[in-house]
């Protein structure tokens, strides 16, 4: 077991409708502390925080822990599902102070230290939680000190709101790279409006090499690169600011090459085919969430991280009449999958990849594979 040495100062979290949590403003010593401005959100997940914390569908966000001690297990270099902290900042109940685990390359708190993301611990998350779930979530501003000052509430002020925000251009590779033995059998272009390494690792395990490409990629550029199928990634923001990707989507999948969304991949290709999008709530965020496949009335336990939905019910898309509803939330009726009436085109809401998490959904990936082009059926 390992200890971290670090110093807590106080510290708060004001929401943009006034309300004020206190806390203590952790870091290791030395540390400086880095008031966040962001739109607050809550995740159910118990485990895995160094994978929600490297998501890119974080991006832009402070991101609430509702599981009571964070940072148990340390850190590592295997499960980042991106190259570095996403996210704005972190708010939980208890920071441990010690890790144990025989994979940990170091502490939490460190971690997010060197990587200018500030926690503040000791906030009762709980209530934190409930009053999210009943205004919804909105933005807030993690400062030092007992009170928030003038440049605290400034900041918060001038913080653009998620509606409208195209973050996917933010966290998109700026350059194309290849994942995965380039002898595979089956090559994957996929566009990445915040891919997580999972993904890639779930494709290169499946005897698929990937091909990742900037999001504005044009549908000609992508099918130069001869692929069996085109997957269209996680991401964060509102989707209906990626104005660019339904035409090159709509181009890409009238050719008729098999293609996969997860996520706001999901949303995007609802958006192609005449459909809408609607910011819910306080979102979909943990890894407990209940999903019902329409056709055979089974029911998934998905993670999800997301903010907006696809606007329909169990029976239609909204607007798409191209498109069948394929599963649905349990919860609260919003659409989890969809599928084109024609061609070999799907797409998830949830996270079928999720790393840690439940599998119940990871055969998508192989109905995926074995559309692709010269797959074996």
């Amino acid at each position: 077991m390992a200890a971290e040495t670090r110093i807590t100062e106080p510290g708060f979290l004001l929401l943009e409708d006034g309300t004020l949590f206190r806390g203590r403003f952790a870091g290791p010593r030395g540390a400086a502390l880095l008031p966040a401005v962001a739109e607050v959100v809550f995740t159910t997940n118990m485990t895995g925080y160094q994978e929600v914390f490297t998501d890119p569908s974080y991006r832009g966000q402070i991101v609430v822990m509702t599981a009571p001690q964070i940072g148990n297990y340390g850190i590592n270099s295997e499960d980042p599902e991106s190259s570095a902290p996403q996210i704005a900042g972190v708010v939980v109940r208890e920071l441990s102070g010690s890790y144990s685990n025989w994979r940990a390359t170091g502490g939490l708190g460190t971690w997010l230290a060197a990587a200018q993301v500030p926690i503040l611990q000791d906030v009762d998350t709980r209530r934190l939680t409930r009053h999210l779930r009943s205004v919804g979530v909105m933005r807030g501003v993690i400062g030092a000190g007992e009170q928030p000052d003038e440049a605290s509430r400034a900041a918060l002020e001038a913080c653009p709101s998620m509606e409208g925000l195209d973050l996917a251009s933010r966290v998109t590779t700026r350059e194309r790279y290849t994942w995965g033995d380039p002898q595979s059998r089956h090559h994957i272009v996929a566009y990445d409006y915040g891919i997580k390494r999972n993904i890639l690792r779930l494709f290169g395990e499946n005897d698929c090499r990937v091909t990742v490409v900037p999001a504005d990629t044009s549908a000609d550029a992508a099918m130069a690169e001869d692929p069996d199928g085109i997957f269209l990634s996680n991401g964060p923001g509102d989707p209906d600011a990626v104005a660019y990707a339904p035409d090159i989507i709509r181009a890409l999948v009238t050719g008729g090459i098999p293609t996969f969304g997860i996520c706001l991949g999901h949303q995007l290709l609802g958006l192609t085919f005449g459909g809408s999008t609607a910011k819910m709530p306080y979102g979909h965020r943990g890894g407990n969430h209940p999903v019902k496949e329409v056709e055979t009335g089974r029911v998934l336990i998905t993670s999800q991280n997301h903010g907006f939905a696809v606007e329909g019910d169990d029976r239609s898309v909204k607007g798409a009449k191209d498109l069948e509803v394929t599963h649905v939330n349990l919860n609260v009726g919003t659409i989890e999958g969809l599928r084109h009436r024609e061609l070999p085109v799907f797409g998830v809401q949830y996270h079928p990849e999720a790393a840690p998490g439940p599998h119940d959904a990871r055969p998508l990936f192989q109905e995926f594979l074995s559309a692709l082009k010269g797959a074996v059926r």
